[in-house]
């Protein structure tokens, strides 16, 4: 039996993302236990303040810990504003942790020099960019990243106003000038990859079926 515990921080992700992963995972690595542990305030309070506080990193590092508890052979954090605080935190706990958005930096940097950013959560913005920039850097690439953040997206989604964050995020997509990929910043957005791909006519990435690719890969290659 394999474990996977998973890290979410918003509600929309935690009712999706682990039925996902069991679809895409089918029977490929036998018996599969899912653990859940959700913790809005890591992605509320930096959207408030504007920063990663100290007692963030430590909150976020015993999150770790608790899902470390579970046995899990893999712990994947499903939002982007923590990956660059999972990094640090990666060499103290013992189980390999993916962050969501890792396998789509990767993507990106290697498919466009001219990335543009879609970000409706502010406490995403420089996480991702600092992800876009950490993979370019690993991958030898020089990129360009254009950003266009409205946070009324985020907003009408946590009001259950899914319509309206839809409509908010093409029209960000439109605002986008000669970029050569797009990439939607949060796991919320990934249900708008085909509407903005077909607005725009460029590849769209977004970070939940890349990062299911990627933990799918993992724990096949580690099947016992």
């Amino acid at each position: 039996m394999k474990r996977v515990a998973l890290v979410h921080t918003v509600k929309s992700v935690y009712d999706t993302f682990p039925g996902q992963l069991r679809e895409a995972l089918g029977d490929s690595v036998g018996e599969l236990k899912l653990h859940n542990l959700m913790d809005d305030f890591l992605a509320d309070d930096p959207a408030d303040t504007g920063v990663f506080s100290t007692n963030n990193k430590a909150r976020l590092y015993n999150d770790l810990q608790a899902a470390y508890m579970t046995g899990a052979d893999l712990i994947v954090v499903t939002c982007s504003t923590l990956s660059p605080t999972v990094a640090e935190i990666r060499p103290f706990i013992p189980t390999r942790i993916v962050s969501i958005d890792e396998a789509m930096a990767q993507k990106a940097v290697t498919s466009g020099r001219k990335i543009g950013l879609l970000v409706t959560a502010k406490s995403t913005l420089e996480p991702s960019k600092f992800k876009l920039m950490e993979e370019a850097q690993k991958a030898g690439r020089e990129v360009e990243i254009e950003v266009v953040h409205n946070e009324d997206a985020i907003r009408a989604l946590k009001a259950g106003d899914k319509a309206r964050h839809d409509q908010l995020v093409l029209e960000m997509a439109s605002q986008l000038h000669d970029v050569d990929v797009i990439v939607l910043a949060q796991a919320s957005m990934a249900h708008m990859e085909e509407p903005v791909a077909a607005q725009t006519g460029r590849p769209v990435f977004s970070s939940p079926k890349l990062c299911i690719q990627q933990v799918k890969t993992i724990l096949e290659s580690s099947k016992m």
